[in-house]
């Protein structure tokens, strides 16, 4: 039996995907304010997540419902650790972290895999589908807010193997429409795509207080700068 399941997880997700893009961090950086200490951290917690989703597709890369969905030109492993290199420099497996959000989530995706296999598909469908579609906006966020020479820090939002990538989404839909699950498992996946969601929302709350001081230095040197300009030109004047 198969389920609609591309269109379930579209519309079942609607209210989580607004809720993760109303996330501080998120607005900050889809308007061009990122900081990039927080924007490293979040790197390196990404590099955890993708690590263990994609140890753990590879063991069931055989299982009836993951094996149809098994992509590895999708994986995220490596392009992560070229910007962590990036970011953190040759030392960086021992600079590069897991937060208190990043451990819940890697934890999640451990012990579906031993559980209950076929949720993962909600975790590949949500971070991978999210990557293609709005990779390329992402990356040239990045560039400007950072000052990012092209191939800098950014191997996260590319995606070489794929000439395509809206014929590949709509693949990989098509792909998720033919799973060999029933409604009961196709809810239970919607569920846990929400819950993957909550989590990368998590991730992203965890840097909110790095930004806004950040942004609060800034904001105060713009006003020193300004103070120090304009008694400079009234001393100027006299």
């Amino acid at each position: 039996m198969s389920v609609n399941l591309a269109t379930m997880l579209r519309e079942g997700t609607k209210k989580s995907h607004t809720m993760a893009e109303n996330v501080g961090f998120v607005k900050c950086f889809l308007k061009g304010v990122v900081e990039p200490t927080s924007y490293r951290k979040l790197v390196a917690n990404l590099y955890f997540v993708y690590s263990a989703m994609e140890e753990e597709m590879e063991k069931l890369k055989d299982h009836p419902v993951l094996s149809h969905i098994y992509y590895p030109v999708l994986n995220r492993r490596q392009s992560l650790e070229q910007d962590l290199q990036y970011y953190f420099g040759a030392n960086w497996r021992k600079e590069a972290v897991l937060s208190k959000a990043g451990e819940e989530y890697v934890g999640r995706i451990r012990e579906i895999a031993k559980t209950q296999p076929e949720l993962l598909v909600a975790h590949s469908y949500t971070r991978y589908l999210g990557d293609l579609s709005g990779g390329q906006i992402l990356k040239k966020i990045s560039q400007r807010a950072m000052n990012l020479s092209d191939g800098e820090g950014t191997a996260f939002y590319e995606f070489p193997e794929i000439p395509d990538e809206k014929e590949f989404k709509n693949q990989y839909r098509q792909a998720m429409d033919e799973l060999p699950v029933d409604m009961t498992t196709a809810e239970q996946i919607v569920d846990e795509a929400n819950d993957a969601f909550g989590m990368n929302m998590k991730l992203f709350q965890e840097l909110e207080g790095n930004l806004i001081k950040a942004i609060g230095t800034m904001l105060f040197n713009t006003l020193t700068r300004r103070r120090t300009r304009g008694s400079t030109e009234a001393e100027l004047a006299t």
